[in-house]
């Protein structure tokens, strides 16, 4: 990755390496991205080391955004299990960074919201999932975050009656 790059980092959506430094931590010198991430403008520094292992991915291309429309139009997930296994599930697919399924999750809970009152943890992880699917779509399209968040209404309501039967 290189200053300029669009990247996304898992639960924290999307953002641009501003910079790459040198710090020295307990006597050894390490190398940091420099991160500018627009979900709640936040600035961090990660370690070039653990930038895999944290998951930090460029952003999609234009091209994977059909593939993000078909997630959203797509089949809602069957909801199985207590609260809390749903819960810690869907913290687990968020922290995968896919935006596949980031996708998912935004239309399996957008879709509850729907047809039922959500709880509050549940409408958490919708705000978030959504968060996250716009700020790294913003990058893509090159469009306010209104018109993204539109667009994602629209492919999660499409067919929508094909879907839920």
């Amino acid at each position: 990755m290189k200053v300029g790059d669009k990247i996304v980092y898992p639960m924290h959506g999307a953002g641009e390496v501003v910079g790459i430094e040198e710090k020295e931590v307990n006597g050894e010198k390490q190398s940091y991205y420099t991160l500018n991430l627009s979900m709640g403008n936040l600035r961090l520094m990660l370690p070039v080391e653990q930038v895999e292992a944290m998951g930090l991915r460029k952003i999609i291309d234009k091209e994977q955004t059909s593939a993000v429309a078909e997630v959203l139009a797509g089949k809602s997930d069957d909801s199985v299990g207590s609260w809390n296994k749903r819960f810690h599930a869907t913290l687990d697919r968020l922290k995968t960074g896919d935006i596949l399924e980031v996708a998912a999750v935004a239309r399996n809970i957008t879709r509850q919201s729907l047809k039922r009152k959500i709880s509050s943890g549940e409408r958490r992880l919708m705000e978030l999932s959504r968060q996250i699917l716009i700020s790294e779509l913003v990058f893509v399209f090159n469009k306010d975050s209104e018109e993204v968040s539109n667009w994602i209404d629209e492919n999660i309501k499409r067919n929508i009656a094909d879907n839920e039967e």
